[in-house]
């Protein structure tokens, strides 16, 4: 009688097991659906309009075909070679900082400013980078763009690190410190380097987070066709401009980037402008995309070694 009452138990905890992973493979699979229905239109709509002149040119008049978006490729590296400048550094220390001092009142507000700022709209960090850097230089610019996607990068950064220190064994901090070595040395020498690949991660996450912004370019960048970083060098070297004057001419130009561009384009009447704007979407995908694979491939590498 035991034995009919076990197998039909089993029985049934068997069935509620197949009934559970196929609702669970069920519902996967719809949520891969729109992932992979978004990413195979764009690789269509956008991959036709892909060429060397893409990358390589200007944009051409409107109304005529051709030309690319040279200009938006270039702005969109200043930026975000600006905001990981800004942002990487702070974030890291930062996160060090929280991670060795959790339950201090600055640890606290630490993480707690983090977690707000986080949530934060990104137009909103625009509007105020708009109030503090754009009024007060009275231009758009590069440095503007950069200090709002900075801004949105620190959350990404200081979480990263702070979990990627708390996972660092207490016994290699301590031997160091018992050896003699200051705390800032420690930090430097020994707990950010056994942290390193989680660190470069989270950078790389926040990167990609902050290369397909918009919002906060509109009220930063502004946007400029003509921008050319090679163009405007020669022009500066040319009348004799030193290194930190050439800086300062780039930093403080108007500029586009993709995500700006992209909006732009889209909502104009010319065809050849929306057909760029699909291959612009699909650059800023793969780019998104890439930064996200390097970022797990990177992981991976770093734990088998």
């Amino acid at each position: 009688m035991g034995g009919v009452r076990f197998e039909h138990r089993y029985t049934y905890r068997k069935a509620v097991n197949i009934i559970m992973l196929s609702t669970t493979g069920l519902l996967t699979l719809l949520a891969l659906i729109p992932l992979f229905w978004v990413t195979g239109y764009v690789i269509v709509k956008g991959g036709r309009y892909l060429d060397l002149d893409f990358f390589t040119r200007l944009p051409a008049p409107l109304g005529q075909p051709g030309g690319g978006v040279l200009h938006a490729i270039e702005g969109s590296i200043l930026i975000v070679a600006l905001a990981t400048l800004f942002s990487a550094p702070a974030g890291v220390l930062i996160g060090y900082y929280a991670a060795r001092h959790p339950n201090t009142p600055l640890g606290m507000g630490v993480r707690f400013a983090t977690d707000v700022l986080s949530g934060v709209p990104s137009i909103v960090v625009g509007l105020f980078v708009y109030g503090v850097v754009v009024v007060r230089l009275h231009t758009f610019s590069v440095l503007a763009g950069g200090v709002a996607l900075a801004i949105i990068m620190l959350p990404t950064v200081i979480r990263s690190t702070e979990e990627m220190v708390k996972l660092v064994p207490p016994s290699l901090r301590e031997a160091a410190l018992a050896l003699g070595a200051p705390e800032w040395r420690t930090a430097i020498s020994v707990v950010l380097p056994a942290a390193l690949e989680g660190i470069v991660t989270g950078v790389i996450l926040g990167v990609a987070r902050a290369a397909g912004e918009t919002a906060p370019l509109l009220f930063t960048t502004l946007g400029n066709d003509n921008f050319e970083v090679i163009r405007l060098a020669k022009l500066a070297i040319g009348v004799g401009a030193s290194p930190w004057e050439i800086a300062r001419l780039i930093l403080t130009q108007p500029v586009d980037a993709l995500p700006l561009t992209l909006w732009k384009y889209s909502q104009q009447p010319y065809p050849e402008r929306v057909n760029q704007a699909w291959a612009i979407a699909l650059v800023l995908m793969m780019l998104v995309l890439g930064l996200n694979l390097m970022a797990r491939v990177w992981l991976a590498y770093r734990r088998r070694r």
